[in-house]
């Protein structure tokens, strides 16, 4: 049964967020540690929450899709270069979900 994992960058006061280097620099060290564990993933970039005109609450939701719990296991071993690329590009300490894909 597929897997994800949901990386979650809250806006916190004070917090900034690079989407540039996250989308040209982050996303192709994602691509180069878990590409080839990975199903599929879609990264969605906050303009609104709570409705059209209320500011978000995320700079950032990534979703990373898994064919089942062995595939992410072998994926996470290999993330730790992620963790230490956070710095160049957000100041907010992301929030994780890892979850059964039910639909």
């Amino acid at each position: 049964m597929a897997v994800s994992v949901q990386v979650i960058y809250p806006i916190v006061e004070g917090t900034t967020f690079d989407y540039d280097y996250y989308a040209d620099k982050h996303m192709k060290l994602v691509d180069e540690t878990m590409g080839p564990h990975l199903q599929s993933m879609v990264v969605t970039k906050g303009l609104a929450g709570g409705g059209p005109d209320a500011p978000p609450d995320f700079f950032a939701v990534a979703t990373f899709i898994f064919a089942d719990d062995a595939a992410m296991k072998a994926a996470l071993a290999k993330s730790g270069p992620l963790g230490e690329d956070l710095a160049n590009f957000t100041t907010t300490a992301p929030k994780f979900l890892i979850g059964e894909v039910i639909a």
